[in-house]
C-alpha cells in the first residue's frame, strides 16, 4: 500500500508510529551510556560548573584554580559566592543544572538535560517536515536522518548550550508555520481592498517570540533568528496581501501590519529573556549586579561587558573553524578521543553525516536559485523555499559576517535541521514531477539517494557516540586529511 492510497486515519497512525519509533531510537542513541566518560569534556569545563553554581546561588559563582578533578570526583562545592563573569545568558545552564538537581552531580546528571533536548529535536523536525512536504514517509526520513546524524548525536551527549539553542530556534519556526493558515484566512476575509486588515489575533507569533526569547537567553545568536523571523513575517504578510488582492500590499505589510507584528513578536521575546535572568535579579552577588542601584541598568552594564568580550574572541584554537569552512567541514571539533588496544580509536566529534551535509548544501543552493529566478521573472516565491532560506539565514549566514571571530563546527547543529529539510523538500519536488515517467524515475532515484545517505549516517554514527572502532574502520572514516583527529 502506498502513502497516497492510505486512508487519512491510516496516514495519521503511520505518522505517529514513525515519529514515536524514530524518537525512541534517537533517545537510545543520546541517553544510553551518556554518563561516560566521567570527565568534563571540551567546554563542559565551563558550562557544567557554571550550571551547578547557578542552580545553588542564582548566578554563576567563582571557582578556584583547577577545580575539575575535584568536581569529577564528586566534590561539587568548590565555588564561592563571588559572581563570575560568563559570556552566555543563563537559560541553557539552568537546564543543565536542573538535570544535576534531579539526577545527581555525576556525568549522567550534567548531560541528561542536553540529551533530552537533542531527543526532542527529532520529533519536532518530523512535524515540520510533514507540514512542508505533506509526506509521512519524507517526514520520517527527515527525523531518521537527524536521529542518527553523528553531529546531532554528539551534541546531545555533551553538556553544551547549542543543542538547546537549535531546539528553540526550530520550535519558533514551527510556530510561524502554524500561524500561516489563520492569518491568511483573516487577510482574505478583510474588506479593505486598499490596505487590508491589521491582524492582531496571532497567538503563534506570540509563542514564537517567547521561544526566541528562550533561545536568546541560551545564546545571543538566538537574536539572529529573532531578526530573520521578524523580517520573514513582514515579507510573508506582504505576499499574502498581494495574493488577497490588496492594492497597496507593500505599504500595508510594512507600515500597517508591521508594527502589530513587531508588538506580537518582540516584547514577548524580551520578557522571556529577562525572566531567564530571574536568579541574577533576585540575588545581589552576580557579576556586575552592584554596578547600579537600578537592576536593569546593572544588567545593561553586564551586557555591554559581554558584548565587548564577544567582539574580542579572536584567539587561535586547534579546532577553530570559520563559517566558510563549515560547507566542507574542513576542521571538525574533536570532543573526546579514546585510544584502545591494537590501534583502536574512539572519537566524539562535531562532524555531520558528510553525504547528507554536502547534498543538503547543494539543495540549499538550488532553493536559493529558485527564489532568485522567481524574483527575476516577477513570479510568486514558494513559501517553503522562503521558509528554508530564512532558516539558513538565521542560523548560518550571520557567522559568515564575522570571519575574524573564533568559532567552531559544532555551532552548525542549529543549521543541520534546515539542511535536512532542504534535502527532503527537494526529494518531494522531484517525486512530484508532473510527467508520470519522470516521476517514476525520480521516485526511484530519490529512494536510492536517501537510502545511501541513511547508510552513510549509520557508518559515521561512531563519531557521534564515541564508540571505539578497530584502527582500519577508524581510518575508513577519514575522507579528508583534516579529519585525522
Amino acid at each position: 500500500m502506498t502513502e497516497r492510497s492510505m486512508t487519512p486515519r491510516g496516514t495519521r497512525i503511520l505518522a505517529w508510529a514513525l515519529a514515536v519509533g524514530i524518537t525512541l531510537v534517537a533517545a537510545i542513541l543520546r541517553i544510553a551510556g551518556v554518563g561516560g566518560p566521567a570527565t568534563l569534556i571540551f567546554d563542559e569545563t565551563y558550562y557544567v560548573k557554571d550550571a551547578w553554581s547557578l542552580w545553588n546561588l542564582g548566578y554563576e559563582g567563582t571557582w578556584g584554580d583547577d577545580p575539575n578533578a575535584a568536581f569529577e570526583a564528586g566534590d561539587v562545592d568548590g565555588y564561592s559566592a563571588e559572581g563570575s563573569f560568563v559570556a552566555h545568558p543563563p537559560v541553557g545552564k539552568w537546564l543543565i543544572g536542573a538535570g544535576m538537581a534531579l539526577f545527581g552531580t555525576g556525568p549522567f546528571g550534567w548531560r541528561i538535560a542536553t540529551a533530552i533536548m537533542g531527543t526532542l529535536l527529532v520529533p519536532l523536525l518530523h512535524v515540520v517536515a510533514k507540514r512542508l512536504t505533506g509526506s509521512v514517509w519524507l517526514a520520517g526520513v527527515a527525523a531518521a536522518l537527524l536521529a542518527i546524524d553523528p553531529l546531532a548525536v554528539a551534541m546531545s551527549r555533551i553538556a553544551l548550550l547549542d543543542t538547546s539553542l537549535a531546539l528553540f530556534i526550530l520550535l519558533a519556526f514551527w510556530f510561524v508555520l502554524l500561524d500561516r493558515p489563520g492569518t491568511v484566512r483573516r487577510i482574505r476575509a478583510g474588506t479593505d481592498r486598499i490596505a487590508g486588515p491589521i491582524v492582531w489575533r496571532r497567538p503563534w507569533i506570540i509563542a514564537a517570540g517567547g521561544v526566541l526569547g528562550l533561545a536568546s537567553a541560551v545564546k545571543w545568536s538566538g537574536l539572529y533568528a529573532l531578526a530573520v523571523l521578524g523580517i520573514a513575517i513582514v515579507v510573508m504578510d506582504a505576499i499574502d496581501r498581494r495574493r488577497a488582492g490588496v492594492d497597496r500590499w507593500v505599504e500595508s505589510a510594512i507600515g500597517r501590519q508591521g508594527p502589530a507584528s513587531f508588538v506580537l513578536l518582540v516584547p514577548p521575546a524580551l520578557v522571556v529573556y529577562l525572566v531567564g535572568w530571574t536568579g541574577w535579579f533576585a540575588t545581589d552577588g552576580g557579576y556586575d549586579r552592584q554596578s547600579s542601584t537600578n537592576p536593569f541598568v546593572a544588567l545593561w552594564n553586564y551586557h555591554r561587558t559581554v558584548l565587548d568580550f564577544h567582539g574580542s574572541v579572536t584567539a587561535g584554537h586547534t579546532y577553530a573553524s570559520p563559517a566558510a569552512e563549515w560547507i566542507l567541514m574542513l576542521n571538525p571539533t574533536l570532543m573526546e578521543r579514546t585510544n584502545g588496544d591494537d590501534g583502536a580509536v574512539g572519537l566524539m566529534a562535531a562532524l555531520p553525516n558528510p553525504v547528507l551535509w554536502w547534498a543538503g548544501i547543494a539543495c540549499v543552493v538550488w532553493l536559493a536559485v529558485r527564489i532568485f529566478i522567481a524574483l527575476a521573472n516577477k513570479r510568486p516565491i514558494s513559501g517553503t523555499d522562503g521558509f528554508l532560506l530564512a532558516g539558513i539565514c538565521a542560523t548560518y549566514i550571520p557567522w559568515l559576517l564575522l570571519p575574524s571571530r573564533t568559532m567552531f563546527t559544532f555551532y552548525a547543529i542549529t543549521v543541520l535541521p534546515f539542511v535536512i529539510l532542504a534535502v527532503v523538500v527537494t526529494a518531494s519536488r522531484l517525486r512530484d514531477h508532473p510527467d508520470p515517467d519522470r516521476r517514476v524515475v525520480a521516485g526511484t532515484a530519490t529512494t536510492v539517494a536517501l537510502t545511501a545517505i541513511f547508510l552513510v549516517g549509520i557508518f559515521f554514527l561512531p563519531f557521534g557516540t564515541g564508540w571505539v572502532e578497530p584502527e582500519w574502520l577508524y581510518k575508513a572514516h577519514l575522507w579528508l586529511p583534516s579529519w585525522y583527529l
